[in-house]
């Protein structure tokens, strides 16, 4: 370990091993510094990602892939489940050893990587970072760089460090319970989400089935609705009336930024890269993927600001992720305002309505068209993701 690299990337998760392997592919040298023992522990996700989101950065492999995905299910609030088929298939992940074998990847790009080492500090001079100041081995260190990207998640510090303003609204902020239970009987195809005031509030609860009969439960609601009643409480309400006797395997709960795009993703000296970007779907709250594709289009900017001996050139990385998906995420949320804020007798009457489609015309963009008929303007940003390719 060298006391100076063009690259330090602070974060071991998705995000940071793909702007680790895409900046290290242009050549340059790269650090990654892990503040946890393992990368890919502890788990803190849904492990549900698209197919195609996969493809882009690495082959499908049954060592992390659980279960293969090609229908969703809806229920709701008064028990009406409709089936929709995904135009797309996607994959329930073993996250443990999916994240692995990304900083695994990124690894035979060059990528130095570090566990154990917790950054708690920038260097800054003249207004630039250049570098991170970190604990590693109980001794506190110091390590310079060209450019930094903070790749620390959710939680990040190192935007804020850095001038960058970081804060999000708690009512953006989803308040998130989830356990992995055995013995779950469902579809192993299918992902199942439950919707209305008695389950989850100002979100969603789902059900994502994993090999062996286990499947991942969980729920978000936003964070107004988590100040009153904790989404641990509707779990267990849940749990208790579904599956009161299924054994759990594992609990996580956290927040999950559910907004759109820091309105500043870079600074002199660094960029911010998945969760402490808030590259996350607002809709959704997946941030897998969409982290995944900030860290390469974070990583290749940086690598090529180094390569071109122009360190200003990081600043163009704003622009080109809100051209990629940040647009994208900006129509995702205003249609999040909506949905989750449906009474229960619409989230019953889009159920009964679309239970009336034969399944072959049944898809996503028409159960969001259903719901959001009275609303014009939206219905335009419902045919730009669902309709205009």
């Amino acid at each position: 370990m060298k006391s100076e690299y063009d690259v330090i990337v602070v974060g071991g998760g998705p995000a940071g091993s793909m702007a680790a392997r895409f900046a290290a592919e242009q050549g340059v040298s790269v650090i990654m510094l892990e503040k946890d023992r393992d990368i890919g522990y502890p788990v803190r996700c849904g492990e549900a990602v698209s197919k195609a989101g996969i493809e882009e950065f690495i082959k499908p492999d049954d060592v992390f892939i659980s279960t293969t995905i090609d229908k969703f299910a809806m229920i709701s609030p008064d028990g009406t489940e409709v089936v929709i088929p995904l135009e797309q298939s996607g994959f329930i992940l073993e996250r443990r050893i999916f994240d692995y074998e990304l900083a695994k990847q990124a690894a035979s790009y060059g990528v130095e990587i570090i566990t154990r080492a917790y950054v708690n500090g920038l260097i800054i001079e003249d207004g630039k970072v250049c570098g991170v100041k970190y604990e590693y081995k109980g001794e506190q260190q110091e390590m310079r760089s060209k450019v930094v990207i903070a790749a620390d998640g959710v939680e990040s510090r190192i935007g804020r460090w850095a001038g960058i303003k970081t804060h999000i609204d708690f009512r953006d902020m989803e308040s998130c319970t989830q356990v992995t239970a055995a013995n779950i009987d469902v579809d192993s195809s299918t992902l199942y989400f439950y919707f209305g005031k008695d389950v989850a509030p100002e979100g969603y609860f789902w059900i994502f089935p994993k090999r062996n009969n286990s499947a991942n439960i969980g729920l978000g609601v936003s964070g107004a609705i988590g100040k009153k009643t904790s989404s641990q409480t509707y779990l267990n309400k849940f749990m208790s009336e579904h599956y009161p006797n299924a054994p759990i395997l594992t609990k996580i709960a956290g927040g999950v930024p559910s907004s759109i795009t820091l309105e500043k993703i870079s600074a002199p000296g660094i960029i911010l890269v998945g969760d402490a970007a808030r590259q996350v779907n607002p809709l959704s709250g997946g941030g897998i993927v969409s982290g995944m594709i900030g860290g390469k289009i974070g990583g290749t900017i940086v690598g090529e600001a180094i390569k071109q001996n122009n360190l200003n050139h990081i600043l163009t990385y704003d622009k080109a992720w809100a051209e990629r998906l940040g647009k994208r995420h900006e129509i995702f949320g205003r249609i999040k305002d909506t949905i989750y804020n449906l009474s229960d007798e619409k989230y019953n009457s889009i159920a009964h309505a679309i239970s009336k489609v034969p399944m072959q015309k049944r898809s996503l963009g028409n159960v969001f068209k259903i719901a959001l008929f009275n609303k014009p303007s939206l219905l335009i940003d419902i045919a730009k993701v669902f309709l205009i390719k």
